[in-house]
Order: C-alpha cells, then sequence, then structure tokens
C-alpha cells in the first residue's frame, strides 16, 4: 500500500500505526478492531477487541466469554478518536453486527468494509455507503457472471418444491452465523408459517437471534424430533450436514444448498446439491460496483476473491485501484477451507 495512506500491510493483517490497531488481524495482537464476527475475520488472543455490541457477543458464543484480554463496544455512528486516527462503525448488511470502519485523519478517509452486501435482509441493518478516498472492498463474487436472481425467487423455489413433493423432507444448507436465521426470516416474509426445524449446528445462533428481537417464527429442533416423520417439512443445517449420515434418516431428503456459488452449475453437482438456491450474504458484481462508485473513492483496494477483475474494472471507471493481498480470509459459509467458503 502506497505511503500516502495511514494503513500498511503487516503478516497480521492491515495495521494503523497512527491508531495503533488492527483491522480484522489474522493473529493475535494488541488491539483489534473486528468488522464481523465470522471466523475468518473474528478470530481469539487479541490483548483488545472493539466491535459492535453483537459482534463481541456472538464471538463470546462461538470462541468463549475470554476471546480477548478486554473488550469495547462500538455503537453505529459512534466516533472515537485512537491515537492520531478517528474511527467509526457503520452497518455493513452482512450478518447481524456486521460493521464498516470508518478511519479518518485530517487529510484521508478509509473505509475497510469487512463483508457486504446491499440486498434487503431482515435479520441485520442495511448497508450504509460512506464517502471516502480510499475504500478497501471484497471481491468474493466480483466477477460479472454473479449477477444474481432476486432472492424472493430462490425462495419461491423452494417453496415450490416443497409442495411439489410433500413426501420429502427439504434440508437447507445455510451457514450457522447470518446465512441460517436470513432463511428462516425470508420463508415467513412469503408466508410460511409452518414449524421449521433446525440442526443443532444452527440452533443457538438462532436462539441469540431471536433474543436480538428478530422475528423469526416456531422453531423446532430436529434433535427432539422424528427424523422419519419430517416428511414436507423444512429443516435448516449447516453446509456440511447435507452430506453426513444425519441426512439419510430424513424421508427422501432434498438436499439444498444457499450459497452465492450455487450460480455455477458444476459446485452443486460437485456438492450433490439437488435444488441449488442462488442466495449470497455477499455483494454480487453489480453490488460491488454499484458501492465503489457510490463511495466516490479516489482508490479502491479489493481483497479476498476475484480482485483483479474487479481492479480492471474500476481503472476502465478512471478509479485508481490495485489487489490488496490479504491471506486468510474466505468466508466459512460452506463449511469448506477458506478458498471455497465464500457465498
Amino acid at each position: 500500500m502506497a505511503s500516502a495512506y495511514f494503513l500498511s500491510l503487516t503478516p497480521a493483517g492491515l495495521y494503523c500505526p497512527a491508531g495503533d490497531f488492527f483491522v480484522d488481524p489474522l493473529r493475535p495482537v494488541p488491539r483489534a478492531l473486528i468488522t464481523h464476527a465470522h471466523s475468518d475475520h473474528a478470530r481469539a488472543g487479541h490483548g483488545a477487541v472493539l466491535a459492535t455490541r453483537e459482534t463481541l457477543e456472538i464471538m463470546a458464543i462461538r470462541l468463549g466469554s475470554a476471546f480477548a484480554g478486554s473488550t469495547q463496544t462500538v455503537a453505529y455512528g459512534d466516533q472515537l478518536r485512537l491515537g492520531a486516527i478517528d474511527v467509526s462503525f457503520h452497518p455493513a448488511g452482512h450478518v447481524l453486527g456486521s460493521a464498516q470502519i470508518r478511519m479518518a485523519d485530517r487529510t484521508c478517509v478509509i473505509v475497510a468494509s469487512g463483508d457486504y452486501k446491499r440486498e434487503a435482509d431482515p435479520t441485520c441493518a442495511p448497508f450504509e455507503p460512506l464517502s471516502c478516498n480510499v475504500f478497501i472492498t471484497e471481491a468474493t463474487f466480483g466477477l460479472p457472471v454473479f449477477r444474481r436472481s432476486k432472492t424472493k425467487d430462490e425462495i419461491e423455489k423452494l417453496l415450490a418444491s416443497q409442495s411439489l413433493f410433500p413426501e420429502r423432507a427439504h434440508l437447507v444448507g445455510a451457514y450457522a452465523l447470518g446465512k441460517a436465521q436470513r432463511i428462516i426470516a425470508l420463508l415467513r416474509a412469503a408466508g410460511y408459517d409452518r414449524p421449521i426445524y433446525l440442526h443443532g449446528g444452527v440452533e443457538k445462533l438462532t436462539a441469540f437471534y431471536q433474543g436480538r428481537g428478530i422475528e423469526l417464527g416456531e422453531l423446532r429442533s430436529v434433535a427432539l424430533s422424528d427424523r422419519a416423520k419430517l416428511a414436507g417439512e423444512i429443516v435448516i443445517c449447516p453446509p456440511g450436514a447435507l452430506q453426513d449420515l444425519w441426512s439419510r434418516k430424513f424421508p427422501d431428503p432434498v438436499a439444498a444448498l444457499a450459497s452465492g456459488w450455487m450460480r455455477v452449475r458444476a459446485r452443486a453437482r460437485q456438492r450433490g446439491v439437488e435444488l441449488p438456491l442462488v442466495i449470497s450474504d455477499h455483494a454480487d458484481w453489480d453490488g460491488l460496483t454499484q458501492t465503489i462508485i457510490e463511495t466516490g473513492c479516489e482508490k479502491a483496494l479489493v481483497t479476498h476473491g476475484e480482485a483483479e477483475a474487479l481492479v480492471h474494472w474500476a481503472r476502465g471507471a478512471g478509479i485508481e485501484a490495485e489487489p490488496l493481498h490479504l491471506l486468510g480470509y474466505g468466508d466459512e459459509e460452506n463449511g469448506q477451507p477458506a478458498t471455497e467458503e465464500s457465498a
């Protein structure tokens, strides 16, 4: 990164010497600002962690209460001074509590967006475009092929399959943090009022969402149910469970997977997915390009994903751009290594 900006790239990740903090560091550091609680961004062992209340609470659920030496809650829009840098957190629209981090001195504003999406999501605050000089953007789906169907249409596809095959259980693979709860909320918005069954791997975080006031309707535990009697029901489970022995006790299960990668049919076939649902918690190509334009940034730094394509587009639009080579980020979404998880 150019020395004119107050962030530098280190083995631990992005570091701001003027504020003495790291953003989503890859290894334990003295002070970390965390954009959201997915495990590729939120790790244990930091001396101090600053994040939204929801992110801190989810980190405690997933990592244990002693995940950091100390924590500090930062509400959306609140400004704090760290060294010579003014810092504030703003909604990213990715999952509950997710944030963009705005950093400014007297000469420059940098926004680190973390992971974000532009689609409406009833389970988290919507993305807030921020004006800045430098915008750090993900590029998980940074190719023009990733222009998605409307999420509403994908939910209707699921409900149509359930109606067509009432003798079969529909198992929907959805990542435990954010995606599972969003699928449930979208089903409710579509008028589905029957009980929805949950794999144990998504129960705890779903209960957390409910505790934060997210309405999800009647939910039942698969562990307390007779799986053989769940014909015609919808079951939400981690993606990896679709191929487990666990899934075989349901009546003729339909394997569905909610992921942006389901746009690529070969991926659906490789994973044995009968009903691919193109639903993602990341911005698609149009969302990425729209956001870069809306920020009015002079420079875009592009990380994890298809960086080169988005850099090429930005330069063609007259915006200075370069890839930001941060290793270790993915998006645990599909329960596979980071290079395969983004969805």
